[in-house]
């Protein structure tokens, strides 16, 4: 095994009925007179309505760049509109989505002509969408590699070059890239298997009775709030998370955790079914700050969440590949924090961290 470690011209303006549900491929002028039903509403609610092609980002988006006008003015999304109130919609096209390069510092863990593997910091996107143009990682890559994107796979598309999985935003540590096509179908067949092995340190709020254990409840995306997963369902995709605890720190419980399977949120959405939410994930009900003993510690602004450890096949030779990558600063700061409010002695957390420090 080998184990490493580490660092436009556009066109005139049409008008559009109200009932018209035409793409955003050219400018499209709608206008809307508000009905007595639809008096009081928030006015991104009552676009929603008469929009239903667009997301209510989206809609979001156009009232904030000036592109809603109620009686000829412009308006907040706040709005509550009135009987009688006449609206205008100017819906723009987006400017195309690109991948480019971008001097964004990226920390390499391993190497080859088939593939690189990164330590993906906390708060950056994988890859561009619609909430992101910029920053992402696929713009560091293209910039390391000198802004050529043959050194990429294009397996994924021009704006996921070489993207064979993801981690969320959030979300800090090891990620795998491929670097041409053949090596990233070989890996997207090892994750379709589940022959990838991936270790995960996690904080959780609360104390684990047991030493090791299995979470096995299907992941469906939470009715309520549609941003996140929920594992406390009947219904809902198979997933299994195992995991084996690290250290206990007083009300919290430092846990290495094996998703088994690649749900969205998996080992977030489990840990939260099991009343254990990792710490800073206030998504999922977890407090913005957290107690240890009389001392409220400051906000950590991430969940604590680090891919550790990622272990495959290599997609030319077979041999195995093991990568690790060390725990976040930010991570190990806060740990340190805790563990000086517990009184405990450093020492104890290095020895539980011990292989991803």
């Amino acid at each position: 095994m080998a184990s490493f470690s580490a660092a436009n011209s556009i066109p005139p303006k049409s008008a559009c009925s109200a009932g018209s549900m035409s793409l955003e491929t050219s400018i499209d002028v709608r206008h809307y007179t508000v009905s007595s039903v639809d008096a009081g509403r928030r006015l991104d609610l009552y676009l929603a309505s008469r929009l239903p092609e667009l997301s209510r980002t989206r809609i979001q988006e156009l009232i904030d760049r000036g592109q809603v006008r109620v009686e000829e003015q412009l308006s907040r999304n706040a709005h509550r509109v009135s009987a009688g109130e006449a609206i205008e919609v100017e819906v723009q096209p987006r400017p195309p989505l690109a991948a480019a390069p971008e001097e964004i510092p990226i920390e390499v863990l391993y190497e080859d002509e088939d593939l690189v593997v990164v330590n993906k910091p906390a708060g950056m996107v994988v890859h561009a969408g619609a909430g992101a143009r910029s920053g992402t990682l696929v713009n560091a890559l293209l910039h390391y590699f000198g802004g050529h994107p043959g050194d990429l796979s294009h397996v994924g598309g021009a704006l996921r070059p070489g993207i064979v999985h993801r981690l969320d935003r959030g979300t800090s540590g090891a990620i795998v890239v491929a670097r041409n096509d053949a090596a990233h179908r070989a890996l997207a067949d090892q994750f379709r298997a589940r022959t990838v092995h991936k270790t995960y340190i996690a904080l959780l709020h609360g104390r684990l009775a047991r030493d090791a254990g299995s979470i096995a409840l299907p992941i469906a995306r939470d009715p309520r709030r549609r941003t996140r997963m929920t594992a406390r369902l009947r219904t809902g995709r198979e997933s299994r998370t195992d995991w084996h605890v690290l250290l206990r720190l007083g009300s919290f419980t430092l846990v290495a955790a094996e998703p088994r399977t690649g749900r969205t949120h998996q080992i977030r959405a489990h840990f939260t079914a099991t009343g254990h939410s990792l710490v800073g994930d206030t998504l999922y009900g977890a407090p913005e700050r957290a107690r240890a003993g009389r001392l409220l510690l400051p906000p950590l602004g991430r969940v604590f969440l680090h891919a550790a450890r990622l272990a495959f096949a290599h997609p030319r030779s077979g041999r195995a590949v093991e990568v690790r990558a060390p725990l976040d600063r930010a991570l190990r700061d806060y740990l340190s924090q805790l563990a000086g409010a517990l009184e405990l002695a450093a020492p104890q957390v290095d020895a539980a961290l011990r292989g991803y420090l």
